[in-house]
């Protein structure tokens, strides 16, 4: 499967639901839909036959905002028919605009920032105790890493030597109120995680080569967990969003989705 051409498929398929259902965090889902690609498409152990198997990896979207890139994925995968999202966000659904563990192929709920990576901690930790050979994977926002829970996990994590255990940080520098470095500092980075015991990658996080290397190295970090630092754009794959604040929550007008929709196809067809 040709990884980057997919990336703009499903992107077209965010932007569609974001501009049907009139709401959604369309930037956050393009900056992290390349992560998601790569896990799903080739590094995780999961599958709708094997959804609920105990030996299947696991993966926890933190930055649940962002759950139309998974929705995107899942239903592309055949985890539910696409037309369920067809009621994305409407009265009584239960596609609403975070992670819904009603949902097949999702494993918890998820929104409260800062929740993911002590979550899937101890996911990590349980598979240790039962003698799995299963992998658990986190994507945070980096605009998450003021929650001081996440240090706390990332203290755990190293401590207990979670090898099994992999978290990617979308450092996309923007949240919605502004700059991550204005609203709350947070490089170095890398030496912060470092410092808890964790094995850092830094790597340009919406290139699905270079991602998927990074997670073929996590897989072979032995005695530490692993921290990917995907360094990637907010709204990449439209140039008018790209790297816009104001794209973190925002839906699209009808011209604006005609040629957010064009210029996704002529990225997708120049990716083939």
């Amino acid at each position: 499967m040709n990884l980057k051409a997919k990336t703009f498929e499903l992107r077209k398929d965010v932007l569609t639901l974001i501009h049907r259902a009139r709401t959604g965090h369309i930037g956050g889902d393009f900056s992290v839909i390349d992560i998601l690609t790569v896990l799903y498409y080739k590094q995780m152990n999961i599958s709708p036959e094997k959804m609920d198997h105990p030996d299947r990896d696991r993966f926890v979207l933190s930055k649940g905002h962002s759950v139309e890139a998974l929705y995107a994925i899942l239903s592309d995968l055949g985890f539910f028919p696409k037309s369920e999202l067809d009621n994305y966000s409407q009265y009584g659904s239960k596609y609403i605009g975070h992670p819904n563990n009603k949902i097949n192929g999702i494993e918890m709920n998820s929104g409260s920032l800062g929740h993911g990576l002590p979550v899937s901690i101890g996911m990590a930790l349980a598979g240790k105790l039962d003698q799995k050979d299963y992998r658990v994977y986190t994507v945070m926002g980096d605009g998450e890493l003021a929650e001081g829970s996440v240090w706390e996990g990332a203290m755990a994590a190293g401590h207990y030597r979670l090898d099994n255990l992999c978290a990617v940080v979308d450092r996309n520098r923007l949240q919605i109120s502004g700059g991550t470095e204005t609203v709350m500092a947070h490089d170095p980075l890398e030496l912060r995680f470092a410092s808890f015991g964790w094995n850092v990658l830094s790597i340009p996080g919406n290139d699905v080569d270079a991602l998927n290397d990074a997670f073929d190295l996590a897989r072979r970090a032995k005695g530490k967990p692993t921290v990917i630092i995907a360094n990637t754009t907010k709204g990449c794959g439209v140039s008018f969003m790209e790297n816009q604040a104001g794209w973190h929550h925002r839906v699209p007008t009808d011209e604006e989705y005609q040629k957010g929709m064009e210029e996704l196809e002529q990225r997708r067809l120049a990716a083939l």
